[in-house]
Order: structure tokens, then C-alpha cells, then sequence
């Protein structure tokens, strides 16, 4: 079993390398993805005029900006990242409130009690020691002040990032299944690991909301297939492919695909949980529902 260091620093390298590099090559179609899923949790997040924020996970760095047009030049907004390659990007947003910071969650030195709210979209799911992350960010937060993030299900609710991986699987080398506490996109999928988490970390009043929608995939079963290898779980399977072993691949892909193209593009289920929670004082007794 890996040490939670060890963890860190592969998360680190990945973000660092071919997942920032990858991230950037297919930002246009991410954020068409997962842009409204974005939205609906920032409005939950409801950041108010003259709020002090961080933004998990930033990557790019257009949640930062959203949530800084919502503070105001009152307020301001603090985007942290992992990832090098996305925080140069985020900072070409330009904006007069809010800074960029390239650092690990578990360990960035947060001024203490100072943020209203903590955000995160999509950002939280690869911490190496979510506990010590969240912690972190708790003494971050002024007592009660507010935590909401979005994350992924589990995979068996996620047709969208499940389906053409199991299809191209039996044509490429096999890779590592992630342990059930190991960093990973479906890793926050258990609710009640969430729970455990946020608890020991000093948060309470945790509330957990579904968010289903079909997620936009491409335009076409064509145009799916090509970017298949350029980012997720995919683009490090083809990493280690033999070139006939990837088109074999592609090909399963598209035939699993075809049905779900329609006019407006080809999409399949997606499942996330928005949660809710509250910063608690030292030694006080969290609250779920």
C-alpha cells in the first residue's frame, strides 16, 4: 500500500505532466461537459459581496472567476492548484481580485480563520490524504464559515467516463485498479466515506445533494474516438498500447458509442454528489442530514 506521500507526489508529477498537458488540450470540450454541473454548484455555493474564498482545484480558473465577480472588488478570491501548467493558464484571467497559487491542499499555508467559503469543482477528489486536506482547509475557514463541492459519484452511476473505457479494455495492457481509499475520479462516489472524511477533518452539518445529467461526450461518435486517448484513464492505457492494439480499441469504442449519437451530439448518464458542510470549532460535535 502506498503512503500517502508517495500518493501526493504522483498526483504532483501526473498534474504537473501528462494530465495538465492534457487537461489544456481538451479544455474547450471539458468545459462544455461539465460547465453546467459547474454552474449549479457555484450557485449553491452563493459567494456574497466582500466574501473572502478559495477555490480548490482551480485548474484553469474560470470557477475562480465566476466567484470573483460575485465577491467583488470588496472581496476576494484565492484559486490553488497542483497542477503548474493550469495555474499559468488561470492566470491569464487577469483578474483584480483574486490570486493564483500552485500548492497541495493537505499543506498550502491557508491564512488561518480567514475565508468565508471553500469551493471546489471536480478538484477534490485526487487529494493523497483527504482528511489532512480537509483539515487544512477547515482552519482556512472562519468558524461556520461554509464548504460546498462537487464530485463524481460512483462509477457504476457514470455510464459517460465507464463505458468506453470498459470497451477498450480487453485490447490494452492492463492497469492498476485504484484502492477504495486511493485518489481517483470516482473516489468520493461512497457517501459514506465522504461523511468520514468531512467529519474527522472538523466539518458538520453535511448535507448531500444528487446531481444527475447526461453529459455531452462530442459532437459525433467520430469525434469521441479521436480525443479517447488525450486525457483520463484512457490516454494512460493508449500510453502503453501497441499502435493495432489502440485502433482495435477505438473501434469498440465507437461501436458501444453509435447508439448514443443524436443531433445534439453523443452523451451518456452522469452522477454527482454537490455537498454542504459547515466549519466546525475544535472538539464541537458535527451534525448530518
Amino acid at each position: 500500500m502506498k503512503t500517502a506521500a508517495e500518493l501526493a507526489a504522483e498526483q504532483a508529477a501526473y498534474w504537473n505532466g501528462p494530465g495538465g498537458e492534457g487537461w489544456l488540450a481538451a479544455y474547450q470540450r471539458i468545459q462544455r461537459a461539465i460547465g453546467e454541473i459547474g454552474e449549479v454548484g457555484l450557485s449553491a455555493a452563493a459567494a456574497r459581496a466582500g466574501e473572502h474564498v478559495i477555490d480548490i482545484g482551480c485548474g484553469t480558473g474560470d470557477t475562480t472567476a465566476a466567484l470573483a465577480r460575485a465577491v467583488g472588488l470588496s472581496g476576494h478570491v484565492l484559486g490553488v492548484d497542483i497542477s503548474e501548467p493550469l495555474i499559468t493558464a488561470a492566470r491569464a484571467h487577469r483578474l483584480d481580485n483574486a490570486t493564483f497559487a500552485v500548492g497541495d491542499a493537505a499543506t498550502h499555508p491557508f491564512q488561518a480563520g480567514h475565508y468565508d467559503l471553500v469551493f471546489s469543482r471536480f478538484g477534490v477528489m485526487f487529494f493523497a490524504d483527504p482528511v489532512a486536506a480537509f483539515r487544512n482547509i477547515r482552519r482556512a475557514l472562519k468558524p461556520q464559515g461554509r464548504l460546498v463541492f462537487v464530485a463524481w459519484r460512483t462509477p457504476q452511476e457514470n455510464p459517460w467516463g465507464t463505458t468506453p473505457t470498459r470497451a477498450a479494455q480487453p485490447f490494452l495492457p492492463p492497469q492498476q485498479r485504484p484502492g477504495p481509499e486511493d485518489p481517483g475520479q470516482f473516489s468520493f462516489g461512497d457517501r459514506a466515506r465522504v461523511e468520514r472524511i468531512l467529519v474527522e477533518a472538523g466539518f458538520g452539518d453535511l448535507r448531500f445533494e444528487p446531481i444527475d445529467r447526461q453529459i455531452w461526450m462530442g459532437d459525433s461518435v467520430a469525434e469521441v474516438v479521436a480525443g479517447a486517448g488525450r486525457f483520463g484513464p484512457l490516454a494512460r492505457a493508449f500510453a502503453g498500447a501497441e499502435p493495432a492494439a489502440i485502433e482495435r480499441a477505438k473501434q469498440a469504442i465507437a461501436e458501444v458509442l453509435a447508439p448514443h449519437e443524436k443531433p445534439d451530439g453523443v452523451r451518456l448518464p452522469g452522477a454527482c454528489w454537490l455537498v454542504r458542510a459547515s466549519a466546525l470549532p475544535d472538539r464541537a460535535h458535527p451534525a448530518r442530514s
